[in-house]
């Protein structure tokens, strides 16, 4: 890995793009994978690659409705693994829900290096730091986080070709699933069956980010750190009459301002 100073002014946005380097050097991502995650950090440009006001109130929105869920479920692709797999590993421990590679390029050897990949990055967790506010055994907890996709039994209804592959124990039977870095059929035809899709999406004006029930536009780094920091927070926030489309609006308000500014 090419060694960045401390000082350079996007050492972190840089660090992401290596990884997804790597990441695609060692046959984990589809070579489209690139091109999605320059189209989101052009979106963190115009956000100042910062959590805005009307992110914060859909991470709140999202943990209300993922503590409130029977059945939620993580569900990741190959970048979302490289980029925050550890994070996601800790949201799906304080949770108590399984996580799910579910990818739109699926190949065999794909889902198996990423479900590895999370088994790698589960010991990396599980010697850090208990995180503070956390109630039971975290280590019990970080070891009990279900990781599927490798045996999908279940369709998706309404999708075509090998997305549309998922498990019952996962996707299948869940109530409310966050799915970062999205695409829009898929999300459509998750909330047609009623199910609650929560995304994270730099693109306020996607059709993924505008189908969702609930979307955090934000990088998904950030993003699981805010859900971490809220459920550590433990607070008794229940779901609210939801506005989404209101929220995207906010969104779209937050970068022009930041233009503006720029």
């Amino acid at each position: 890995m090419v060694e960045i100073p401390d000082s350079h002014p996007r050492k972190k946005s840089l660090l992401s793009r290596q990884k997804i380097v790597e990441g695609n050097d060692k046959g984990l991502l589809a070579e489209s994978a690139m091109i999605a995650h320059g189209r989101g950090e052009a979106f963190d440009y115009l956000l100042g690659e910062r959590t805005t006001e009307s992110a914060e109130s859909a991470i709140r929105e999202s943990v209300a409705r993922l503590r409130a869920a029977n059945n939620p479920v993580i569900s990741v692709n190959g970048n979302t693994v490289l980029l925050a797999g550890k994070k996601a590993l800790r949201l799906a421990a304080f949770l108590r829900c399984p996580i799910e590679v579910n990818l739109y390029y699926r190949t065999p050897e794909r889902v198996s290096g990423l479900l590895s990949l999370l088994e790698k990055q589960r010991i990396l967790v599980l010697e850090e730091p208990e995180p503070s506010g956390f109630e039971g055994d975290w280590q019990e907890s970080v070891r009990n986080v279900t990781l599927l996709g490798s045996s999908p039994d279940f369709r998706i209804e309404g999708l075509e070709g090998p997305r549309s592959h998922c498990t019952e124990e996962g996707i299948g039977n869940a109530d409310s699933i966050l799915v970062p870095l999205e695409d829009g059929d898929r999300c459509e035809a998750l909330v047609n069956l009623g199910k609650e899709v929560i995304v994270v999406d730099l693109n306020p004006l996607s059709r993924s980010a505008k189908m969702a029930t609930v979307t955090i536009v934000d990088e998904v780094s950030r993003a699981f750190e805010g859900m971490l920091a809220e459920l550590i927070a433990d607070s008794n926030r229940v779901p609210t009459d939801w506005d989404n489309a209101s929220a995207l609006r906010d969104s779209l308000v937050e970068i022009a301002e930041f233009l503006s500014k720029s």
